[in-house]
């Protein structure tokens, strides 16, 4: 019995090892310092080719304010079983700066994986992201807002998962009077800190900000999906974005997610997460 124990033990521990082997992670990445911060991002790598492969970037939630990168190892690193490069990243939250610092930290996170594609087997051509709630905020503008400046490696993604962000800014609820909400209660929302004021006050950034108003014609393909009882971003926040994004004839698909709230584990039955890696597949992967 004794030796039976220890074979069987040994088979486990053999099994173990090779599903962790599946995936391999480099950590803590500095991407970009911008006035001395260090960004950092993690990247999950599949281990099942040598060939380049598809880069997503996750961008974590939190209000702008929390959060870390840590966040991708739970919704996003499943991805790369499926055969793409996942980085999670970090950016500045509104303690260390504000609006556009968020967003151009996405930008160059993309810009430094076609920098260092060859380097990683990445794909540079077909590169998408990721996010939820606040990160998913900033992926839509990744998908829709091009960068204001002149850069050496494209920022542009070509595919977006949207996980229920917000996408009009002037329109949120916390960033406006009535139900409840005091000026004061505004003028502390996240909404206000990321702007460094209120969006009345500051409108035109605020569109700037959201990826409602900056949707084109040549914007990325969008999966959103969104609970249909989420009580922090309104589902009108997605319906919204894809109604745009369909009259301006943009690849959209919005998936309402009967029962959810804001995120949870209806996000994260194998259904969902089939929904999301066919979606990738089909926008990213070479026919």
């Amino acid at each position: 019995m004794r030796i039976r124990r220890i074979t069987f033990l040994s088979l486990l521990l053999l099994v173990c090892s090779m599903a962790s082997a599946e995936t391999k992670v480099i950590a803590d990445i500095e991407y970009a310092k911008p006035d001395g911060h260090s960004l950092k991002l993690d990247l999950y790598l599949p281990g099942d080719s040598n060939e380049a492969r598809p880069a997503i970037v996750f961008v974590h939630g939190g209000g702008w304010k929390n959060g870390s990168k840590k966040s991708a190892k739970r919704n996003a690193s499943w991805l790369a079983e499926h055969g793409f490069v996942v980085a999670g990243i970090n950016y500045r939250l509104t303690q260390v700066a504000g609006w556009p610092a968020q967003i151009d930290d996405c930008y160059t996170a993309v810009r430094w994986l076609r920098a260092n594609a060859g380097k990683y087997n990445i794909d540079s051509e077909n590169i998408g992201a990721f996010g939820t709630s606040a990160g998913a905020h900033l992926v839509a503008l990744m998908g829709t807002r091009k960068y204001p400046g002149k850069e050496g490696e494209s920022s542009r993604v070509k595919a977006v998962c949207d996980w229920f962000g917000p996408s009009d800014l002037l329109s949120m609820p916390p960033n406006n009077i009535g139900n409840g909400r005091t000026a004061e209660d505004v003028a502390n929302s996240n909404g206000a800190k990321l702007l460094r004021a209120t969006v009345r006050e500051v409108p035109k950034l605020a569109k700037d900000a959201s990826a409602y108003f900056n949707v084109s014609f040549d914007d990325a393909a969008f999966l959103i999906m969104h609970g249909d009882q989420d009580k922090g971003v309104p589902l009108e926040q997605s319906q919204k974005l894809h109604a745009a994004l369909t009259k301006a004839k943009v690849s959209s698909k919005l998936h309402v997610i009967k029962g959810a709230g804001h995120g949870g584990k209806l996000f994260h039955t194998p259904k969902a997460h089939q929904m999301v890696v066919d979606f990738f597949t089909s926008k990213l992967k070479k026919k």
